[in-house]
């Protein structure tokens, strides 16, 4: 049984083509329509609509005048929301509201749409945005009943370049090229990673041939009133990189890492060499003179020895024989005993022994198992960040891939433990992997259409593994599980977060 779900989950991925992620697409989610529809006496009198941004699974920035007629006349008027995707538009109700900036907040009452992420770094003259919404010139060439206005689509996309900064009656604004029109009112204006730089607001009157530019509030003044509604959100600082452009700073981080310690090792090396030969010279120095004084000392044991001998010759002819036996004896002994210390004199040359070599500063010490705890904290250089947060994180592993001893990985042909995430409520599958030897956590996130999301929730539900623990069998079929789900996402990632890991010491 495990063998032919293997098989069918293989044939499965193969028949599932990849796309490649788009940010703006991606975004484009975030994107819902507002509607007004005011009533009398049970029928329909008026209806008004605009665009807006989810900044939460249920809560909508929009325009402030997208919603006025709801404020003047709330008995009488509905608030609504049309989301990108699905079958359904929501009921609405007004949270926060600041005519001022023209911006208001909104809840859905029902239903979940992706949040967006704000850009909160510098935004240059000249840089790529794309305004997103619901163009009412669109709309009257493309509806053709009321029902198309409540009816979930995607949004119009414009591209245009950031102008210029200004102030329209003490409310930031930023001047923009993306052509947009009346019903992209409340939409977003977004970089190319699909972050939000601003809320389209107006546009100038193009009479007598003149160009149009669009007006957007600043996210400067949409944090204060996000700020003064007591609404959070996510806020990103991070320059947007395309994924080629973060790859290429990744393998040149890399690059750099790798150089600065092989320098750290010559380095190291050279320090070790210099010590060793500093060492060498003092032992040479050392034998030299031992040396020299065994030699001095057998020529002096010598010539008395000598001098010993010559007297026992003089006693001899003196017929002194006791006296001739102990001064040639003594004198033949010395002399001996000169020769042997100058045969075992000690070479001029002296070695050391073989240092052990320590490791460089920049080198890392190998993790003998694959387990243990973790801190892991981003590494900015390596990573593409565009709408996460990036915090520590810490991550606890065992030798059979059980993390946080909840979550069951599986090994990767690359020798990472990794997991493929798909969550039933948001519409993005989570790729995380850990490789404890090289100590590194890594994230990939894929935001996904409604389409590609039930394709994985389908591809997930026949998950043979859901917690720690698993035997062999289950494990071959999760593995090829995971591969499965793998091959409905696109060529790549819309993020990617790398980790740089610290393991901690064990708990007592």
């Amino acid at each position: 049984m495990t063998r032919l779900l293997t098989l069918l989950l293989a044939l499965f991925a193969i028949l599932l083509p990849a796309r490649a992620a788009d940010d703006i697409s991606a975004v484009s989610r975030s994107v819902v329509r507002v509607v007004t529809v005011a009533m009398m006496n049970g029928e329909v009198v008026g209806f008004g609509h605009g665009s807006g941004i989810a900044i939460s699974p249920t809560r909508i920035v929009t325009n402030a005048h997208v919603v006025e007629s709801a404020v003047k006349y709330p008995q009488n008027v509905a608030l609504g929301v049309v989301p990108s995707e699905g079958k359904k538009s929501y009921p609405a109700r007004l949270v926060a509201i600041d005519t001022q900036r023209d911006l208001a907040l909104i809840e859905m009452t029902e239903g979940r749409v992706p949040p967006a992420a704000v850009y909160s770094g510098p935004l240059d003259a000249g840089a790529d945005v794309t305004a997103l919404g619901y163009p009412g010139n669109v709309d009257l060439a493309t509806a053709r009943s009321a029902a198309d206005y409540i009816t979930p689509r995607n949004p119009v996309r414009s591209e245009g370049n950031m102008s210029n900064r200004e102030s329209v009656d003490g409310v930031g604004m930023l001047v923009h090229t993306a052509k947009i029109s009346r019903g992209n009112s409340g939409g977003p204006l977004v970089d190319q990673c699909g972050r939000i730089v601003g809320i389209n607001s107006a546009i100038t009157r193009a009479d007598d041939g003149d160009s149009p530019f669009a007006f957007a509030i600043s996210v400067r003044e949409l944090a204060r009133f996000l700020s003064e509604a007591g609404q959070s959100y996510n806020s990103i600082g991070t320059q947007c990189l395309s994924l080629a452009e973060a790859d290429a700073r990744d393998r040149a981080a890399l690059d750099a890492e790798a150089r600065a310690e092989a320098r750290e090792k010559a380095a190291s090396e050279a320090a070790a060499r210099a010590t060793r030969e500093r060492k060498l010279a003092h032992v040479e120095e050392q034998a030299l003179a031992a040396r020299e004084n065994r030699m001095a000392l057998a020529g002096v044991l010598f010539v008395i020895g000598a001098l010993g001998a010559g007297a026992g010759l003089m006693f001899h002819g003196q017929g002194k024989a006791r006296n001739a036996k102990i001064a040639g004896g003594a004198g033949a002994a010395l002399m001996i005993v000169a020769a042997l210390l100058f045969i075992t004199r000690p070479d001029a040359r002296a070695d050391l022994p073989e240092d052990t070599p320590a490791p460089a500063a920049g080198d890392k010490a190998p993790t003998v198992a694959a387990a243990g705890d973790f801190l892991c904290t981003i590494r900015p250089n390596r990573s593409r960040i565009t709408v996460s947060s990036t915090a520590d994180v810490p991550v606890s592993i065992d030798a059979k891939g059980c993390v946080n001893d909840r979550t069951q990985y599986a090994r990767g042909a690359d020798g990472r433990w990794q997991r493929i995430l798909v969550p039933n409520q948001e519409a993005t599958v989570t790729i995380a992997s850990i490789d404890p030897a090289a100590q590194e956590y890594r994230v990939e996130r894929y935001l996904l259409d409604a389409e590609t999301m039930a394709k994985a929730r389908a591809t997930r539900a026949a998950m043979s593994v859901k917690s720690c623990a698993a035997d062999e069998a289950a494990m071959t079929a999760f593995a090829a599980q995971q591969e499965a789900i793998r091959a409905t996402l696109p060529g790549s990632p819309n993020e990617r977060l790398v980790y740089e890991c610290q393991k901690l010491a064990k708990k007592d």
